[in-house]
């Protein structure tokens, strides 16, 4: 069976930027991962193994403006990572700001990443595609039964 990241987990965040890992995706994660600027103002979090692939994969990319502007953006938000003892996670400020993290957040597993969403931003996320969801899924899975 592959291992995956799944399912949704709500968490709050202490006023010093701690977030607590639920312990069944800390065993997951392993003892170093990396958390970075995600897309769509959420936080990706990465297994070291699996960060060192996708930066591996990025060494390929053409050096043109978009892929200089995105690896910035991408890396420079970058921070390994371990836990505390109480299974923690110490976020830094530029990354609670990025993704507008307040106390009350949420967790989801996304294949071979964790997100980290203000509660507030991933209701909304959920409220504005729900409706889509049928329509995502003709569009990315549908054209395979196509032949």
């Amino acid at each position: 069976m592959i291992n995956v990241f799944m399912g949704e987990y709500h968490h709050t965040m202490d006023d010093k930027g701690r977030l607590t890992i639920p312990s069944k995706i800390r065993y997951e994660l392993g003892e170093q991962f990396v958390v970075t600027r995600g897309l769509d103002g959420c936080l990706f979090v990465y297994k070291a193994n699996d960060w060192e692939e996708l930066i591996k994969s990025y060494k390929n990319l053409p050096n043109v403006k978009d892929a200089r502007n995105f690896m910035r953006f991408f890396l420079s938000g970058a921070s390994k990572m371990e836990f505390d003892k109480q299974g923690r996670i110490n976020l830094s400020t530029p990354l609670i700001k990025y993704a507008d993290l307040q106390k009350d957040c949420t967790i989801i597993g996304v294949g071979d990443r964790l997100e980290i969403w203000s509660q507030e931003k991933w209701n909304n996320f959920i409220t504005e595609n729900e409706d889509n969801l049928s329509d995502m899924a003709d569009n990315l899975f549908m054209s395979k039964f196509d032949a």
